[in-house]
């Protein structure tokens, strides 16, 4: 099962991406273990400067910008 990460403050960009996995995964069946990473100590860990942030597997996959569904089902194959 994959592991994505959606690393971000809480800002807008970070619920637009969070919400874009969530559909991904539902339009393509794929079952994931989904974390939304909010705490900045938390973040901190990751080393990132600019959210959102999404991992799939603990590797970055996109940085600083929302990812879109279509994006994120290209992944996630």
């Amino acid at each position: 099962m994959k592991e994505i990460k959606v690393l971000g403050s809480g800002c807008p960009k970070c619920k637009a991406t969070y919400v874009n996995v969530l559909e991904a995964l539902k339009q393509t069946g794929i079952e994931a273990h989904v974390v939304k990473i909010e705490d900045i100590e938390e973040l901190l860990k990751y080393n990132v400067l600019t959210t959102p942030v999404l991992m799939i597997d603990d590797v970055v996959k996109v940085k600083g910008r929302v990812a879109t569904i279509s994006e994120i089902k290209q992944m996630l194959n």
